[in-house]
């Protein structure tokens, strides 16, 4: 069956909390579907989870979140919104945004120069709605989640490619020319920074992004030291040498306000 027609029968599971509105699940399927004309190779599966935080403060409550599986590779999107219509469409707009890029890149190739790289997209980007954090005390933050993964070797370029795919602000993996386990995240003047066990920017594999490289080393943690550094200083996420593991992790904030784990496997 020709993709054109078998996107109409991929499995779009959504979930959706704490909204009484009657049809949204409708119209969050009806916009996800009319997305995957832009998909470049056959998705296989896609989940939407659509939630409206409960405290009255925050400017954007609803929360729009979608992970397809594009033919085995994650892509993945997520908006904050004033309400639950636009936050469907803004979502719909960034997936409509990452499937493009992907299948530019794919047509160029992984690992050359290509035209629509994240860090050259500018005119047109879907504004960024970041969810807002809870307000959670640094007492009650917990680690409810626990990723480990292989770390994917890759340089500069294709490092921030996936994380703008993956829709993250930092992305771990492995930096080809030093072999060292990395963090790309977005900071600095270029609005790329990479930090890395032991720096070494005169060894990196040959890039074309833009980007400072931190000088210092990651500090060596055990994973309760790291817990406490995030609670003293508020930080959006944590890179260091995992003391107990002898590989990089790192913790970040999860938007209820708790912490997740990211080690290699």
């Amino acid at each position: 069956m020709p993709w054109s027609a078998a996107r109409e029968h991929v499995q779009i599971d959504t979930q959706i909390t704490a909204i009484p509105t009657p049809g949204v699940a409708k119209y969050v399927e009806k916009r996800i579907r009319s997305v995957l004309r832009f998909a470049h190779e056959p998705v296989l599966h896609a989940r939407v989870r659509v939630l409206r935080h409960g405290d009255p403060a925050v400017a954007h409550p609803v929360t729009a979140q979608a992970n397809l599986d594009l033919n085995g590779r994650l892509v993945r999107a997520q908006v904050s919104a004033s309400t639950v219509e636009e936050a469907v469409d803004l979502l719909h707009d960034r997936l409509q945004q990452r499937l493009e890029r992907l299948a530019r890149y794919s047509e160029t190739g992984r690992g050359r120069r290509v035209s629509g790289l994240p860090h050259e997209w500018r005119h047109g980007d879907v504004p960024t709605h970041r969810p807002p954090y809870f307000p959670r005390p640094a007492g009650e933050r917990k680690i409810i989640r626990h990723k480990s993964f292989e770390l994917g070797d890759c340089d500069l370029d294709e490092a921030a490619f996936d994380m703008a795919c993956l829709d993250f602000d930092f992305h771990l993996f492995t930096e080809r020319g030093t072999g060292q386990d990395s963090v790309l995240y977005r900071a600095g003047p270029t609005g790329y920074r990479l930090a890395q066990l032991e720096p070494h920017p005169d060894d990196l594999a040959p890039h074309t992004l833009t980007v400072t490289v931190s000088d210092q080393p990651a500090p060596v943690l055990t994973t309760t030291e790291a817990v406490d550094r995030m609670a003293a200083v508020n930080l959006p996420f944590l890179f260091y040498l995992d003391g107990e593991r002898g590989r990089a992790a790192v913790l970040y904030r999860r938007y209820d306000g708790h912490y997740g784990l990211i080690t290699p496997s």
